[in-house]
């Protein structure tokens, strides 16, 4: 039997055009003798739709597009469509509304409909909040293969891999337990750093345990601030990678099942990216599909001549092409000659249009402004600020006249300590790099540079400075990045108390104000533009804490 995975790439809320991308690539399957054709988690609506859930016209649609594509696709292939369906016991026994479903399509007809039994409520995920347990794991059959159907989360609950059972039940030993011979798992799973390591050594387990192949199709592409990162893949019973599809991309991925052995057949195995590379293609994929999904096609950012700003220019113009990007230079008195220079001679490796605006005249008349109220000439923290809300000022004014999306350019340890303005650097309908430590943002630049210089070797190698006042470093403010990073690290990402991360030798006074910082800045993460999320622990949807706390 030829089975097809379609790895699509949906826009929220935008049913009726994500019901033809699904009728398309079923008659391109049906061309190629597809005689099962796979589409990922709530594939009609796009995931996740959050509060569009609780829109009656938005679930009436899905319905009534769901009917249509039964009558539009061919006779000759069966389809699995992700979507959300009524509950109709959600009343009698007070229960959520809707269920997150899959509809099998058969011979013009909605056969079945399977629902997720497992709901995520952790991190970005709120499935809770929307939608019903189901109750029963289930299977359909073609050419007399049982075949059990899955969702997302369902396979996320192996008691002996986790160490813990995170649910009550076990779908994937449920369905064992009806004699399927091979398992669907249809999922719309956000990427986060080596994410798709850890899917595919937990499937290689499951396979191992329960003796049967899994073939698990995932969404592609940029919704806010979540990444989906495609890669779907297929795991044989001898717990063997047979096929993966292409990662960040849209991709139609073709396998077959043996009914003689009952077993997956190989195929083609695209290459998982390294490091690096994943993560600079998952940044540039959520900077193009946040663009054009929200209907930008060009992008503007500040470019100081330091690497933060550089690294992002660089995204934009994988993004969305050097002709779409245009970088501002906003000298001010602090603004050192080589900086200028920086930012050029990055504009000309880019070959991205600049313009130069110089800010002195535009400090000189807040200054003046402001004197009186002031009552006095020093030169402080309210004077550096200045600075950079007139750049943040500028750029939306720019972004504002011609359509522009503005690429804000603070990096994560920045975001984490509040080393940004708001209302200044701040500004911006994106952030591009939040998720990313100063740290990695070097590497990532280091990477880029391997084969031919990108990012000016002097924009590497040069002591980090907002420049705001005469030889500023930021080494004024804050520790060195690495120290920092690795604090923050303990801190953000594993939850270490301030006692855990100084008995692990780190300096007392150091982590006393790191932490501090860190909680002082609560207050701008909440006005901060979406962050791209390539982390577990990234300052946006999954991120829940108070302002206003003494902890």
């Amino acid at each position: 039997m030829k089975i097809a995975i379609a790895q699509l790439n949906p826009i929220i809320g935008d049913i009726k055009n994500n019901a033809q991308k699904i009728i398309e690539v079923a008659h391109q399957a049906s061309q190629d003798n597809v005689e099962l054709l796979l589409t990922p988690e709530l594939s009609l609506c796009g995931y996740p739709p959050k509060d569009l859930l609780f829109r009656h016209d938005f679930i009436t649609m899905m319905a009534e597009e769901l009917k249509a594509i039964a009558l539009k696709v061919p006779k000759n292939i069966s389809l699995l469509i992700g979507l959300a369906t009524e509950n109709p016991q959600a009343m009698e026994k007070g229960e959520k509304p809707l269920y997150n479903s899959i509809a099998l399509i058969q011979k013009g007809e909605i056969k079945q409909i399977f629902h997720k039994q497992l709901l995520p409520n952790y991190d970005v995920f709120e499935e809770k909040r929307y939608f019903a347990i189901g109750k029963n794991s289930n299977y359909f059959e073609i050419n007399n293969i049982k075949i059990g159907v899955t969702i997302c989360e369902d396979l996320w609950n192996d008691e002996l891999f986790w160490g813990k059972k995170n649910y009550k039940i076990n779908p994937i030993k449920s369905i064992q337990e009806k004699g399927v011979e091979l398992i669907l798992n249809l999922s719309a799973s956000p990427y986060v750093l080596r994410k798709q390591q850890l899917r595919e050594t937990m499937l290689k387990y499951l396979v191992n345990r329960h003796k049967i192949p899994i073939i698990y199709a995932n969404q592609v592409g940029g919704n806010d601030d979540l990444i989906f990162d495609g890669n779907s893949f297929a795991v044989n019973k001898q717990s063997q990678i047979v096929v993966r599809g292409k990662g960040y991309q849209t991709d139609l991925i073709y396998l077959e099942y043996s009914s003689q052995t009952k077993d997956i057949l190989p195929g083609n195995i695209a290459t998982i990216a390294t490091e690096e590379e994943e993560i600079y293609q998952a940044l540039i994929l959520g900077v193009k599909d946040y663009a054009h999904k929200c209907g930008f096609n060009k992008a503007v950012l500040g470019l100081s001549g330091g690497i933060d700003s550089a690294l992002v220019a660089k995204i934009a113009v994988d993004a969305l092409g050097k002709e779409n990007v245009l970088g501002v230079l906003m000298p001010s008195p602090y603004s050192s000659e080589y900086s200028i220079i920086d930012a050029q001679h990055l504009a000309k490796n880019l070959e991205i249009k600049t313009e130069k605006i110089p800010i002195k005249p535009m400090m000189d008349n807040f200054n003046t402004s402001l004197q009186p109220v002031f009552n006095d000439n020093t030169f402080g923290i309210a004077q550096e600020n200045l600075q950079s809300r007139i750049r943040g000022t500028i750029l939306m004014a720019l972004a504002n006249k011609y359509g522009y999306l503005l690429l804000s350019t603070g990096n994560k340890s920045e975001m984490a300590v509040g080393y940004c303005t708001l209302y200044g650097d701040m500004n911006g309908g994106l952030a591009v790099i939040a998720d990313i430590p100063k740290t990695k943002v070097f590497g990532l630049c280091r990477w880029l540079n391997h084969e031919q210089e990108i990012i000016p070797n002097n924009i590497i190698i040069k002591p980090p400075s907002a420049e705001l006042k005469p030889e500023q470093k930021d080494e004024d403010s804050l520790p060195p990045y690495p120290i920092l990073d690795e604090i923050l690290e303990r801190y953000l990402n594993f939850h270490q108390s301030e006692k855990d991360i100084i008995n692990s030798g780190y300096d007392y006074d150091t982590v006393k104000k790191v932490l501090k910082l860190v909680v002082r800045a609560e207050f701008k993460r909440k006005q901060a533009p979406p962050v791209l999320k390539i982390t577990d622990r990234a300052f946006g949807t999954g991120w829940k804490m108070p302002i206003a706390s003494r902890w």
